[in-house]
């Protein structure tokens, strides 16, 4: 057989060389390659929903709340790593919906292994919605049921919420509370309630229109919401007591000079304490931003959309910060395509990954992080049809890690890890720090965290290498 000549012969050294160059930023390329994948599709499988987003449990697999059901008022489902899709519970099981129904915020898991979640509506004759908690084998249990106080001083169709540092959850409710604007709530494990703060507590109602908060790493609640005294939103901070803060008032998207954008997402915050999120108009090309608060509390604009037909805008669903520091979120394009997926970086560096089909249009979530680097998404409608759904997986070739549940808490604490191939792990470190723990299964730890950590990364040594957590863990005191 003849060796196969790469060049002719007659190329001279230069030609040759350049040529190589160009062939070694072609494979780099190609290895870099974005890979979005359908993992499931609700209407070629036979389901009759569309799912909000999914996050992983102890066991490994993907959880999620869907449209649909038994009663076709919503379930929660568990799907495989390989896209096996099974209702672990149906809402309206119960007689006259006391379970609650439909699903708008995302369940989470909890400290203990558990899922936990809100349904918008039914609870009571006000169908005001419920908050429970799910056992990943599907055991139902309903904690409290809203707008039971009267005059639904305790809120009304609650919306996201989280699982703060001292074990209770917090949440806000798009109606109800003392000004029938909403209400920030705590709620125990074991059911007790009680309201932090109502909303339109201020003149003018400057401060209304609550969605979802985070915990931030000095331990207060971060969120954004509507209105504001500039009329484009605000970002917000409340203490565990209720002392109200606003921070920063973003403007109105009719304003020519509004650069900053309008209607803030959902925040996110990095371990140097930089909240991130986007606007779903407005902005300096008037399709919306991706921007960047400081702990002082001052603007940067990241990413600024353009309102076009081949172009991203409306990123109305918030950003994920991924392990390899870059944010990654969805943008809506109404009036034109079916939306698009993008990643943009610390320094503002914004990239289109893929653009979906007309009539895909993602849903009201941002993509979630599984311990296997990947990152999974949902679509409201899918191929062929305009009423059911997709979930789909983006591979950027990030490297997998592990997820700690909680994010924070004191020496002392027993800490879920969650990973993949953790089977055979030696060791467990936080922040440098070794920790005493067990191996559950192949994609769970528990660890306790150890006296002497500080806040930090926590890294699991495992037979296939160290894995590293995101985001870092905060030891509180």
């Amino acid at each position: 057989m003849k060796n196969l000549q790469l060049f002719p012969q007659n190329l001279s050294r230069g030609v040759r060389m350049l040529t190589l160059a160009l062939l070694a930023v072609s494979l780099a390329v190609c290895a870099q390659a974005k890979t979005v994948t359908f993992v499931y599709d609700f209407h070629a499988s036979g389901q009759q929903g569309s799912a909000l987003s999914v996050i992983q449990g102890t066991d490994g697999n993907l959880y999620g709340a869907a449209a649909g059901g038994a009663y076709n008022q919503g379930q929660i489902f568990r799907m495989t790593p390989t896209g096996e899709l099974t209702t672990i519970y149906s809402f309206c099981s119960q007689a006259n919906c006391t379970d609650g129904e439909e699903q708008e915020p995302m369940p989470i898991l909890g400290s203990d292994g558990n899922l936990y979640g809100v349904a918008t509506f039914g609870g009571n004759a006000t169908g005001s919605g419920t908050f429970y908690k799910l056992t990943l084998a599907g055991q139902f249990t309903k904690l409290y049921t809203f707008c039971s106080a009267p005059g639904c001083a305790d809120g009304q169709w609650p919306h996201g919420f989280i699982q703060g540092r001292d074990g209770n959850f917090y949440g806000t409710t798009e109606s109800g509370g003392a000004n029938n604007s909403g209400a920030l709530y705590q709620l125990s494990p074991s059911g007790g309630f009680k309201v932090l703060y109502s909303f339109c507590s201020l003149p003018k109602c400057i401060d209304g229109g609550a969605s979802n908060i985070i915990q931030g790493i000095d331990g207060k609640f971060y969120g954004t919401a509507g209105t504001g005294t500039l009329g484009g939103g605000y970002l917000y901070q409340i203490t565990s007591d209720g002392s109200f803060n606003m921070l920063y008032n973003f403007c109105l998207y009719t304003n020519v000079d509004c650069t900053s954008g309008s209607y803030p997402s959902p925040i996110v915050q990095d371990a140097k304490g930089n909240f991130f999120g986007t606007t779903a108009y407005g902005g300096p090309n008037g399709g919306g931003t991706v921007f960047e608060i400081t702990p002082k509390y001052q603007f940067h604009l990241l990413h600024g959309f353009r309102v076009h037909k081949h172009q991203a805008s409306d990123p109305i669903f918030g950003i994920t910060l991924a392990n390899d520091g870059n944010f990654y979120g969805t943008s809506a394009d109404y009036g034109y395509d079916g939306g698009r997926l993008f990643e943009v970086t610390p320094k503002g560096v914004y990239t289109e990954l893929y653009s979906f089909q007309c009539c895909y249009d993602p849903f009201w979530e941002p993509p979630f992080q599984a311990t296997n680097g990947l990152l999974y998404g949902t679509t409201l409608y899918g191929p062929g049809t305009c009423c059911y759904g997709t979930i789909f997986s983006l591979d950027n070739g990030i490297s997998p890690l592990v997820e700690t549940v909680p994010v924070a808490g004191k020496v002392g604490k027993r800490v879920i890890i969650l990973g993949n191939g953790l089977t055979g792990s030696t060791s467990v470190r936080f922040n440098g720090v070794a920790a005493t723990f067990t191996v559950e299964s192949d994609t769970y730890i528990k660890a306790t965290v150890p006296a002497g950590a500080t806040t930090g990364t926590v890294s699991v040594v495992t037979p296939a290498g160290t894995l590293n957590s995101n985001p870092q863990f905060v030891v509180t005191k």
